[in-house]
């Protein structure tokens, strides 16, 4: 059994209930399509401060897409950082000893990993 946590961030464009709920979905769907896995163990979820107005993390549970216990926080205030940003990190376990974490780093978020983006995959 293999133990693995799989990164994924996407920025939002504007801080709505409804941008905010749009971009966890379009990430978490992104980051279990692309990561075959046998179950996931938690999903720890950041975010910017200037994404108040609503949890990513409610997003993702009610969407149905993923049933795993979730936990929220808020990113350290850094100057220069990137704003408007929702950063996930699913831990899965695998029967595959081969198994290989791909992450997904989207919208503005590409710039964090160039090395990690959709865009070289």
């Amino acid at each position: 059994m293999k133990v693995y946590a799989i990164r994924g961030a996407i920025t939002v464009d504007c801080d709505t209930a409804d941008e905010v709920t749009r971009r966890s979905e379009e990430l978490i769907k992104k980051i279990v399509s692309l990561n075959k896995f046998d179950y996931a163990v938690s999903l720890v979820i950041s975010t910017t401060k200037d994404i108040t107005s609503v949890y990513p993390a409610k997003a993702v549970r009610e969407s149905g897409i993923i049933d795993v216990p979730l936990f929220s926080c808020v990113e350290p205030d850094i100057t220069g950082s990137l704003p408007l940003c929702i950063r996930m990190l699913l831990t899965v376990c695998s029967e595959n000893d081969d198994a290989v974490a791909r992450h997904s780093y989207l919208r503005g978020a590409s710039v964090l990993r160039k090395d990690l983006s959709d865009e070289n995959l």
